[in-house]
């Protein structure tokens, strides 16, 4: 067995001849940059890619197979060079069964069944082109034509307030919306971990991923897991949600929460922390709010549990490279020319190896960094936390 850094939700911004994938993403997010940063700069073993149902998408996985920069593995998933890349969909719920919206994660094994699956979608979305498209079926549907082409099925960011599966307050329970045996994960989100996250009785049954969610370059892999595999690909990363023969996830790889932009409830207007999500706020007068990460998942959680809690791996709050205060591109550039990838920097390089590089600030910031020791100000209402060099 080996182990392996996988991030399994990244977004396409724009296609090799710029209409945009993910509207909200960055322009320079195209596949092949993708693909060429996760692999060289990040030093990522698996990237999930979750635009790839847009048809131009699929072109471009099939050009890159024709040139021979990608190729296909007979257990399922593609490779680029030593990265798996994983064939995947974001898709938007909202039936009558729930007061979404909602998004959700497909993963295919095969180019052949994503484009399948494209061609079947494409008959129940406004535009098949762009990502993370509002779906005219329902949920438990939907999840049976991704099981129908072997596919793994993910809710994604389930606690955040906008878009997901808890965010709103109305969903009580997974169940009015899916069928929970056609789950094959639960994505937690920036502003969630698994000590939060764990307390909710209905969630104990599946894994936790952590993801970046990308909407850019320099945002991959912010957050991460790593698995134990025989091998990257497809039919390990299904044995791993599963764990099955040894395989699983070994380690989730996270901002801590109250950095994440919806951690804290806050005043929807000025964005001034408070407790509740009602009242006036005393800022400035104003009585909308959104509602908090962490309120949320306290209104879920099972104080009087009789469930029994399942083994999970470490969730290990770790603070993104891009974070560090001081650490501007120059000298970034020089630890990526002296240690090779991100994952090199974060995980294998030593805090005197660090300080024969970048300044002994920096490097004492990076190494506190990776522990999750830094201090920080907390996020909420769409606004990030922040680090402080305190």
């Amino acid at each position: 067995m080996n182990f392996y850094y996988a991030d399994l939700h990244i977004h396409i911004g724009r296609t090799k001849t710029g209409k945009a994938v993910k509207i909200t993403g960055a322009k320079t997010l195209t596949l092949e940059k993708l693909l060429k940063v996760s692999h060289e700069q990040k030093g990522l073993d698996m990237v999930g890619v979750i635009d790839c149902h847009s048809p131009e998408v699929i072109e471009e996985i099939e050009q890159l197979i024709s040139k021979g920069d990608v190729t296909e593995d007979t257990e399922g998933g593609l490779h680029y060079g030593t990265t798996a890349f994983i064939p995947g969909s974001e898709i938007e719920i909202y039936d009558n069964n729930c007061k979404g919206p909602i998004h959700v994660l497909a993963y295919f094994p095969t180019l052949s069944g994503i484009k399948d699956f494209s061609r079947w979608m494409s008959g129940f979305v406004t535009n098949i082109n762009l990502s993370s498209q509002r779906i005219y079926c329902d949920a438990k549907t939907l999840q049976q034509k991704v099981k129908q082409h072997s596919g793994l099925f993910i809710p994604a960011h389930v606690f955040t307030p906008f878009k997901s599966l808890y965010g709103k307050g109305v969903t009580k329970s997974l169940e009015e919306v899916f069928d929970p045996n056609l789950i094959d994960g639960i994505e937690l989100g920036l502003s969630a971990d698994t000590e939060m996250a764990q307390n909710i009785d209905e969630l104990n049954r599946f894994t936790f991923l952590t993801n970046s969610d990308a909407h850019s370059l320099n945002k991959i892999a912010r957050e991460y897991q790593e698995l134990k595999l025989e091998k990257p690909n497809f039919r390990e990363l299904e044995k791993a949600l599963k764990e099955i023969d040894r395989r699983k996830i070994a380690a989730n790889f996270g901002l801590n929460p109250r950095l994440g932009k919806y951690h804290r409830t806050v005043c929807q207007a000025c964005l001034h922390p408070v407790d509740k999500a009602d009242g006036i706020c005393p800022e400035c007068g104003s009585e909308k709010f959104v509602k908090g990460v962490s309120s949320r998942i306290k209104e879920l959680s099972d104080s009087a549990s009789l469930v029994e809690k399942r083994e999970r791996p470490p969730y290990i709050h770790q603070v993104p490279l891009e974070f560090i205060p001081g650490l501007g591109p120059k000298s970034m550039e020089r630890l990526l020319d002296a240690f090779g990838t991100e994952m090199n920097i974060l995980h294998r390089v030593s805090l005197e190896k660090l300080k024969q590089v970048v300044p002994e600030k920096i490097a004492g910031f990076i190494d506190l960094a990776r522990t999750g020791k830094m201090a920080f100000k907390e996020g909420g209402g769409g606004r990030y936390g922040r680090v402080t060099a305190e």
